[in-house]
């Protein structure tokens, strides 16, 4: 199954999330199939590629929840925000 999650990149003490596509069972620092977009926590910066996010979700790929709420504040998915386990 096709997951959309974060991928941490950056230095330490300085985190910055990719957004990729990769297999639900893959590594978390394994290369995903395709890059959707990144996140940077400090500064709040952000970007998606919209597009290509509904594509994968119309073709069975699924968010992670923290992940969902960020397509979810962002407008992406007209969803409610999912609870996140930490």
């Amino acid at each position: 199954m096709l997951m959309i999650r974060f991928q941490r990149v950056g230095r330490k003490n300085d985190p910055a999330f990719r957004v990729v596509l990769t297999e639900r069972r893959a590594r978390p620092k394994s290369s995903g199939l395709e890059i959707l977009g990144s996140f940077h926590p400090k500064t709040k910066a952000t970007r998606l590629h919209a597009d290509r996010i509904r594509h994968w979700l119309s073709q069975g790929a699924r968010a992670s929840p923290s992940v969902h709420n960020l397509l979810v504040r962002h407008g992406v998915i007209p969803e409610l925000k999912a609870p996140v386990r930490r």
